[in-house]
């Protein structure tokens, strides 16, 4: 009977050093949300799992959380908004937090998107693109990613020339030009230079549905007047136009590299003079192979 008593008397121990552990944890909890809300905040990302308690407590306060971030748009929100990513609440200060003009949980289409405005320290924005197939998508992606890389090239190098095919008209004018002051076959190649400079604004006219010949013959005749290097094939009107003054522009160092990509591989082609065909190695056809070359007749 005494070790009964005794048993009893620890079940009862270990029963209170539990639930005062369970206490200590909710005062862990509680306090790191209090801190929170006194410093002020109002949004509250984590890269961790925010629990349902958490989630009400600030929810009751009128603040939003979102748990499960990704570090990458952590640390893009960090640096748009300001204050600091940390890994503990002790010590939070209001210097600690970022601010922005406006947020806002807007529904587009199927998700639901966080959205900042109004960042102090914003160099970026976000675009948001849709289409009803992942095809449509990853074309937009792809040439918004190229006129995008096409702006941040002009800054860098502020040489410009006029594009839809204008530059590619005047090099092309200019080797026909000199091509004919030059005597024997070193002609035909700088006419067949020139000629290909010209695939650049037909497959313009080609892309956009227009008469390729038509436009050509356009360009041609206005690259020959005075102050006509600069006209280009105009998608908008369906003809032809003055692209430095219409502000279709391409940065110079991409012209000059294409050029000479395009000049180095036609070499690389001409200089080819001979090619070797491995043989295929002769085997033994097999009861399939010669049902299917005689066509089902007997052999």
């Amino acid at each position: 009977m005494p070790s009964n008593v005794t048993h009893g008397t620890n079940c009862r121990l270990c029963l209170q050093e539990y639930q005062n552990i369970v206490d200590a944890e909710w005062d862990i909890l509680y306090s790191k949300l209090e801190k929170l809300h006194k410093v002020g905040a109002k949004v509250v990302l984590s890269k961790l799992p925010i629990g349902d308690v958490a989630t009400q407590y600030f929810a009751d306060r009128e603040m939003f959380c979102a748990g499960r971030v990704p570090e990458e748009d952590l640390k893009r929100t960090q640096r748009a908004c300001g204050g600091a990513i940390l890994t503990t609440l002790d010590g939070l200060k209001e210097g600690d937090l970022g601010t922005c003009a406006l947020f806002e949980e807007e529904q587009i289409g199927g998700d639901r998107f966080n959205l900042f405005t109004g960042c102090p320290q914003a160099k970026t924005c976000t675009m948001i693109l849709r289409g009803g197939a992942e095809q449509f998508i990853d074309e937009t992606e792809r040439s918004l990613h190229d006129a995008i890389m096409i702006v941040r090239r002009a800054l860098k190098n502020d040489a410009v020339v006029a594009g839809g095919g204008a530059i590619e008209m005047e090099l092309s004018k200019y080797l026909r030009d000199h091509s004919r002051t030059i005597a024997g076959k070193e002609q035909l190649l700088i006419g067949a230079m020139a000629k290909a400079f010209e695939c650049i604004p037909r497959q313009l006219c080609d892309n956009a549905g227009f008469d390729a010949t038509n436009i050509l013959n356009k360009l041609r005749q206005v690259h020959h007047t005075e102050g006509g290097k600069w006209f280009g094939v105009d998608i908008n009107n369906e003809d032809i136009a003055d692209n430095m003054l219409a502000f279709v522009w391409e940065p110079a160092v991409v012209k000059i590299n294409a050029v000479t990509a395009a000049a180095e591989a036609s070499c690389l082609i001409l200089s080819v003079d001979e090619t070797i065909r491995a043989a295929k190695q002769q085997r033994e056809m097999t009861n399939a192979e010669r049902a299917y070359t005689s066509r089902g007749r007997p052999a």
